[in-house]
This record gives structure tokens, sequence and C-alpha cells, in this order.
């Protein structure tokens, strides 16, 4: 049986009490919507493809890739068209910065991430950077000063379906994931993180955040769910993240002939496999809250008249309350044990390629979202997300917090159906650039 290997966990958000929002004037900030909505067409546009099953115009833009390091030039020009100054670190994020009146501050950064899965829409994470930008962009219109620099942010990797870890940039940048482990992290066909951004010269000289942690995060995303559009809520006030367990498993068997070998006197891996899947899918029925999903499933040698001798898949669990996904993860060893010992197969591979607990943004940023959307007469309500985000990773350093914008077509999310509208988008980054206005001139 080979030996499990699993991963550092994430921290949980940081509880600074001390980190408070002082009263002061609101000045409410509206963002130039069209601009916004026709900058999500034009990197929509890199990666695109026409999905037959749904008539959609879908993207493919995977971390590191030519289309992705294309859409990263676009928006990179997009921001130094606005006058940003733009970095790189040594994992590929990207931080453009506008400068404040005191820049020796930590600044308040705004973002997300413009890689996406293989079946993506134009929204996930995009709308966050490209939100990001236009709030900076309304702020120079409005010839507005802030006392901190505001950093607008995009991390390498956050979807993690290229190189097998969700949120690798940003897990990186506050520590949570050695670099070299990062940097060493290969895809399908053996190419690592490191030879892509050395072949794209993606790197650069910024500190990562551990050596400079912003003062706040603030991070616009589309919900990637249904609850906003069923409760008829036009944006939602994200509370904090679910925790996320990924694995890779291989388990071996032995090829045979189909025709030849009884029923009885194999070692099917496939079925070894198949078995397992039908089991976690019980289990969710057992633990309140779990989630899990087989995204990728392969035997070898993938012949109709030839007993699979190896079986692979990925696995993902999720639940919003730690015990109860800790109990998943010690109950899928238990069932691999099980399995293994009812057809004679054995576990050549057991890798948890990412863990991340449940975590709880910060109060003030959390109150304040909501403050904000009440003070705009928007009809909204607390959610915790279901999927990961930069945002809960850079929550382990600095007091963060998110703004959900309602999907349409049932809230589909890594689909060419995710939709939303330009009216909720702009709400959305509109509420972002209000807030960001207000951290940015927190001076204590």
């Amino acid at each position: 049986m080979s030996a499990e290997k699993t991963l550092p966990q994430s921290k949980p958000g940081l509880g600074n009490e001390s980190f408070k929002l002082e009263p002061g004037e609101r000045r409410s900030i509206d963002i130039n919507g069209k601009r916004l909505w026709e900058r999500l067409g034009q990197l929509g546009e890199i990666g695109a493809f026409d999905d037959t099953r749904t008539g959609e115009r879908g993207v493919c833009r995977l971390a590191l890739t030519d289309a992705e390091i294309e859409g990263r030039n676009l928006v990179e020009k997009w921001m130094r068209d606005a006058g940003l100054s733009v970095e790189h670190d040594a994992i590929g994020n990207v931080y453009a910065r506008r400068e404040g009146r005191r820049p020796q501050l930590p600044a308040v950064m705004i973002g997300s991430h413009i890689d996406t899965v293989g079946t993506a829409g134009r929204f996930d994470g995009c709308l966050g950077v490209l939100g990001g930008l236009e709030v900076v962009e309304r702020l120079d219109e409005e010839n507005i000063e802030t006392e901190r620099s505001i950093i607008v942010a995009y991390f390498t990797d956050e979807e993690g379906v290229r190189f097998g870890t969700d949120m690798l940039g940003s897990a990186t940048a506050v520590g949570r994931l050695d670099l070299q482990w990062a940097l060493g992290r290969r895809d399908r066909d053996g190419v690592s993180v490191e030879e892509e951004l050395k072949r794209h010269n993606a790197t650069g000289h910024a500190s990562l955040l551990t050596q400079a942690p912003p003062h706040s995060y603030l991070e616009c995303h589309i919900e990637q769910g249904p609850i906003l559009l069923e409760e008829g809520k036009q944006l939602g006030v994200v509370t904090g993240v679910q925790g996320i367990s990924w694995w890779r498993i291989v388990i071996g068997g032995s090829a045979a002939h189909a025709g030849c070998t009884p029923m009885g006197l194999r070692r099917d891996a496939g079925l070894a496999l198949a078995l397992l899947r039908a089991g976690m899918w019980e289990l969710t029925k057992q633990i309140p809250g779990l989630l899990c999903n087989f995204g990728y499933l392969s035997t070898t040698p993938g012949l109709v008249n030839v007993i699979p001798d190896t079986a692979s898949a990925t696995i993902d669990l999720r639940n919003p309350d730690e015990d109860k996904l800790v109990d998943a993860e010690n109950t899928m060893r238990e069932l691999i044990a099980a399995i293994l010992k009812e057809t004679g197969c054995e576990l050549l591979d057991l890798e948890q390629t990412a863990r991340t607990q449940p975590i709880s943004f910060h109060k003030a940023i959390v109150d304040a979202v909501e403050d904000e959307i009440a003070e705009r007469g928007i009809e909204t309500m607390r959610i915790v997300s279901g999927a990961g985000h930069d945002a809960q990773e850079v929550a382990s350093i600095a007091p963060a917090g998110m703004i959900f914008v309602r999907g349409q077509n049932e809230g589909v999310s890594h689909s060419p159906r995710e939709y939303s509208t330009l009216e909720d988008c702009a709400a959305g980054v509109s509420v972002l650039a209000t807030l960001t206005l207000k951290l940015a001139n927190q001076v204590s």
C-alpha cells in the first residue's frame, strides 16, 4: 500500500479584534457598468469556444497556458493604461498598485483570478479582477485620493484544475504552501508550474504577502450557486467559506482477459473505484452538509475486453463544518481499505492535493458589506460560500470579506451557462468601490 500524502491546511480567518472601521462620512461610488461589461466580454473571448451541448459561448483558459497568458497581457495592458504600477511575484501573482498619500501604510487589496476551468463562463474570478480595475479608474475619474494605496491583484491558478491544487498562487503568497513545492507541481502532461512561469517570463521580484501583508482584502465574485437567485436577492454578504479536501487516488489491480477470467478470480481496479464512488455517495446521505465529487475518472489499459489493472480518480470533499469534513476523510480511508480487501486490489497512491478549513471572514468587513448594500436599498442575505476563493487564503493574514453577485441560469458556474446581468455586476462592484474607498482612508 502506498503511503498517504497530505497537505498543510489553511488557517482560520484572521480574528484581529483591534481591526475596526472608523466612522466617517460615506461617499458612494458608482462604477461604469458598461465599461466593466465590455471588458468582461473582451476577456471572455480569449480561450472562447462554442459549446454545442448548451449552445452557449464558453471559455477554456487554464492557468499558465498560452490562452491565460494572453488574457494576463490584456488585463495588464488595461492596468498600465490606468496608470497603475504592475509587479509580479515568484509564483506569478500580479499586483497593480495605485499609490495613496501614505504609501508607507499597508495597502488595501482587491482582486481575484482570471484563470478558468475547461468549461467556464466569463464571470468566475474575472468579475473581481476587472471590477477592481474599474474601482481605481472611477476613483481617478472622480479625482479622489486615498490615504492608503490600493492594489488590484490576480492570483495564479486559483481554479487548481491544471496543477491539481486550488488557490495555488494565493496559498503560496500567504505562506500556507511552500514556494518550491508549488513551483514543482506538474500537470497531467508532466509540465511544471516553474517551467511554465519561465516560458512565459511571468515572475518578478514583488514580495510575497507574508512579507508585505495588506491592510485588508475585498473580493467581488459571482455566487456560483442558486441561492441568491432562488431567494430573490441581487447581492450576497459572504460570511465565510466551507472547508475543502481534494484527493487523487490510484488503485492497482491485474489486467486479464475479460472473457476468460471468472468474476470471482478478478482483481478489477475499475470495480474497486466504482465501489468507492458508490460508497462515498452513500456517505453524503449520512454526514449532514457533505458534498462529494469524482471529477476525473480513468482506467488502464482502457480496452473493451481487458480487465482494468489501474483506476485513477480525483475526489472533492466539502463541508462547512470542520469536524464533519474530518469525519468524511476518515470514513473514506476506512472505505478504501475495506474495498481493497474485498476486491483483492492494492492502493498505489493516495495524495491529498488541496485542503482548506472552513473560514469565517472578519466581522467588521462582513458588517460593512451588509451595511453598504442596505444603504443602496438592495435586497441581500448572508451566505456561506460553497466554492473556494483567494479571499479565504488572504483572510489568514489580513481582515477580508467578499460580495456575491447573483447568477442566472439556475446559478450554474464552471459551465458555459454561467451568467449574470450588467445591472447585478455593476451593483456588486459599486459596493466594492465604496467600501474600498472607506478602507483606503482608514489610517489607524
